[in-house]
């Protein structure tokens, strides 16, 4: 046990080469809820960063002074633990660096989904010991607290894949005032290979086609005991192509012959995974239970891997959502005419690629009551928009 736990700790030992692309706005909010005592949840896709950012976390722990020997990570899905409870884990870390009950602690636990009655172990870490608690997961399943344990102590962050400016913060890209007429070109690499820090730091397209592999098999058929596999993979191609569109469970069902509670639980196991999101219609609570919701992938980069980069409109729309999805946006739907988005705090949203508003929703973009209005139709509407939000969160 103390082999394994030590090669996670590297910085037990002595010093630690950290190599990574700095994501300081993750970082910065992360920091500030560990430090008011939260059990802060991390969540996101596969491989969109979660574990660089818990490392980047710990760096910036051992630069402000505490001791190596109270920062402490695990990987809890590694197999060496699997029969080990998350507190027998966290014990054997006192025991091996020989520390007192009472001593201020870190615990950076990394897919702790992994770990049956996670709440409640949680919990008791949060309630019985000095520390400062990061749990991450690549499932939603860690916001399900079904009992309540964690009701007031927790704090949850969504790692979302790069913005166009993390984008070209990982592509080594300062844009200067003169090099403004660049910009047009990084945005289109950006639509097209999307956000998933491996791929755009590699350019490998086998680390998306993995990644999408994994989710299938692993996340969702394995996980879920599906049998059907070739259904579950067809599943996930409609909904890739139907990205930025409302999607139907009857139409899809028929499509690919399965019942629409088969097609209804498939969509939940892939938003689960994060791999899509969905957005209700505006309105009163009957109209958003029973209109079609539209559809987005997690990941542009992974949609255009089963797509191919075309609709460069819908793909758009699909990084407007992204930028915008922890305002809770919903949809505007009136006699045929959409408009994107309406935020919960009163902002309007229409996102058109190089393109305007047509009469129809000129008119209804006008009549709707709006704190807030804005027509993004471009890359640089677009970076102003994420760094105007940027600044405010």
């Amino acid at each position: 046990m103390k082999t394994i736990l030590s090669r996670f700790n590297p910085w037990w030992e002595g010093e630690v080469e950290w190599t990574f692309v700095e994501r300081p706005r993750y970082v910065e909010r992360i920091a500030r809820h560990l430090e008011s005592r939260k059990v802060v949840l991390v969540t996101g896709l596969r491989r969109v960063g979660k574990t660089t950012i818990i490392k980047m976390l710990i760096k910036r722990v051992l630069e402000s002074g505490v001791s190596p020997d109270h920062i402490f990570y695990i990987s809890l899905d590694f197999y060496g633990l699997d029969k080990l409870s998350l507190l027998q884990i966290v014990e054997e870390f006192f025991k091996i660096r020989k520390l007192r009950f009472s001593e201020k602690v870190y615990l950076f636990l990394d897919e702790v989904a992994y770990k049956e009655d996670f709440s409640v172990q949680l919990k008791n870490l949060h309630d019985l010991y000095n520390a400062r608690i990061l749990a991450s997961s690549s499932s939603s399943s860690v916001l399900r607290d079904k009992k309540a344990m964690l009701t007031g102590r927790e704090r949850v962050v969504e790692v979302l894949p790069l913005d166009f400016l993390e984008f070209l913060a990982f592509k080594g890209q300062t844009l200067k005032d003169s090099d403004w007429h660049l910009l047009e070109g990084y945005f289109e690499d950006y639509m097209e290979s999307g956000g998933m820090p491996e791929y755009v730091l590699t350019g490998d397209p086998e680390s998306i086609k993995q990644l999408i592999d994994d989710v299938i098999y692993k996340d969702i058929v394995a996980f879920h005991g599906v049998k059907d596999k070739t259904s579950v993979r067809e599943f996930f191609w409609l909904l890739m192509e139907r990205s930025g569109k409302q999607v139907s469970l009857n139409r899809l069902s028929k499509i690919l012959g399965i019942s629409v509670d088969t097609a209804r639980r498939f969509l939940g196991y892939f938003e689960d995974c994060f791999m899509v999101y969905t957005v209700e219609r505006c309105g009163k609570l009957n109209e958003r239970l029973r209109a079609p919701r539209k559809l987005y992938a997690g990941d542009v980069g992974i949609r255009n891997a089963v797509t191919g980069f075309r609709d460069k409109g819908a793909v758009f729309e699909n990084l407007v959502y992204l930028a915008l999805k922890h305002k809770r946006p919903c949809y505007v739907y009136k006699n045929g005419v959409e408009i994107d988005f309406l935020t919960e705090d009163g902002t309007l949203v229409e996102a058109k690629y190089s393109q305007d508003l047509n009469r129809e929703q000129r008119k209804l973009f006008e009549t709707i009551r709006a704190r807030k209005k804005i027509i993004i139709n471009g890359a640089r509407v677009y970076m102003e928009f994420l760094s105007e939000d940027c600044q405010q969160s």
